[in-house]
């Protein structure tokens, strides 16, 4: 929420113009829901919830459509937007939060240099702007599985269907 509102204020004062938070979910959380009637305490890290349409749970606004999924992909890919499916139920409606690293933040850092990690988003057209070139190579693109991939799995096992595929056009990483 702190980040939410620095964001805001910073676009503000530079664009003349105010951003509306469309949705928001977070990294890890732990949630009271009834499953077969019985109240559990459910824990998703690494996961986020994937209510479908009309499911109790899910808002008034996305009752018809089921809970927005955020999926983000890396630094230089798409990202998705995808809803909840019935069948769902047998993962606790729970999907992947993420394209989810192949490799560790330090594998990162000694296979790639910030500078051509830069270079290869600038050439995608991604305006980059950073406080350290370290920020950069721990997210490079390529430390990430193909976000594609993971959303097709999803959809093929009838976890998640597609919303919306979403390009990146600019980075702002801070420490």
């Amino acid at each position: 929420q702190m980040i939410t509102y620095s964001v805001r204020k910073i676009w503000e004062e530079n664009f003349q113009s105010s951003l509306t938070l469309l949705y928001d979910v977070a990294h890890n959380i732990i949630k009271k829901e009834k499953y077969e009637g019985i109240e559990l305490a459910i824990h998703r890290k690494g996961s986020t919830r994937a209510f479908p349409a009309l499911h109790p749970e899910v808002s008034e606004r996305y009752q018809k459509v089921g809970q927005p999924v955020l999926l983000p992909g890396s630094m230089g890919t798409s990202s998705y937007i995808l809803t909840g499916t019935e069948k769902g139920k047998e993962a606790f409606y729970s999907v992947a939060h993420g394209a989810g690293r192949t490799m560790s933040r330090g594998e990162a850092k000694r296979k790639f240099k910030g500078k051509e990690v830069i270079k290869q988003l600038k050439e995608k057209g991604i305006l980059v702007k950073c406080r350290s070139l370290q920020g950069i190579v721990e997210e490079s693109p390529f430390a990430y599985k193909d976000v594609d991939e993971v959303v097709k799995v999803l959809f093929k096992a009838n976890l998640a269907q597609k919303v919306a595929r979403l390009k990146p056009l600019a980075i702002i990483k801070g420490e």
